[in-house]
């Protein structure tokens, strides 16, 4: 059930989506706005355009969603690759102009020679777990090219337990979500959330230099991660 894709369907066809619920494992639901998925460049944060401009060579933007960043990537002429496991979401980015958008799980990639591996919006939490992040470091050095890079924003979220227990068993920013949306719901899926410290301790303990490059108002920062 594609239910982020059919609200992101809604919203390109009409110019207008119902609401997007977010349900979460700490807390009370969220909405989601749809209109986020196709914003223009300068409708970006500060942190999304400087990561834009850190991207070099060949680009795999992963979880590119309405293909965004993609379209701006490609205007400035490079050769960037769309990859997204919704199909909904790959059959817009193709309609907007994506030249090459691909419905496909990054965790099943076969080995290539990119140049950038972009995540944008959290997307790095696709990985799930500490553990499951850190077996991906490994898996991205399979994806680029000898001195590649990883781009990626991420957020400390211990401030979400300032009323309630940190878990005993498990990182404080593993979380997970389930989308709903006309009263149809997803399934819940796992989430990571990676505070600087842990970031950077798992990165270079696995053959990787780590630069946080900036943290914005929100206390959302951005990384970039090359291979050592």
């Amino acid at each position: 059930m594609d239910i982020l894709g059919t609200a992101l369907h809604d919203y390109f066809v009409k110019g207008t989506a119902e609401t997007l619920w977010v349900h979460n494992s700490y807390g009370e639901d969220e909405v989601m706005p749809v209109d986020l998925f196709f914003r223009s460049e300068r409708e970006m944060p500060d942190l999304e355009l400087k990561a834009l401009e850190l991207c070099s060579g060949k680009v795999l933007d992963i979880g590119a969603g309405a293909g965004s960043h993609a379209l701006i990537l490609q205007e400035r002429n490079f050769n960037v690759t769309a990859l997204d496991i919704s199909p909904t979401a790959v059959s817009i980015m193709k309609q907007r102009g994506v030249k090459c958008a691909v419905e496909q799980n990054i965790f099943e990639l076969e080995a290539s020679d990119y140049d950038t591996l972009l995540f944008m919006m959290n997307g790095i939490g696709v990985t799930g777990t500490i553990i499951g992040f850190t077996n991906f470091l490994q898996k991205a050095k399979t994806y680029l090219k000898p001195g590649g890079q990883l781009i990626f924003d991420s957020s400390d979220i211990s401030y979400l337990y300032q009323e309630i227990q940190f878990p005993l068993n498990a990182y404080y920013g593993e979380v997970a979500f389930s989308y709903e949306y006309k009263q149809q719901r997803g399934k819940w899926f796992k989430w990571v959330y990676i505070d600087q410290t842990t970031l950077k301790n798992i990165a270079e303990s696995n053959g990787w230099h780590c630069e946080i490059i900036m943290v914005d108002e929100h206390d959302q920062y951005l990384a970039q991660l090359k291979m050592l």
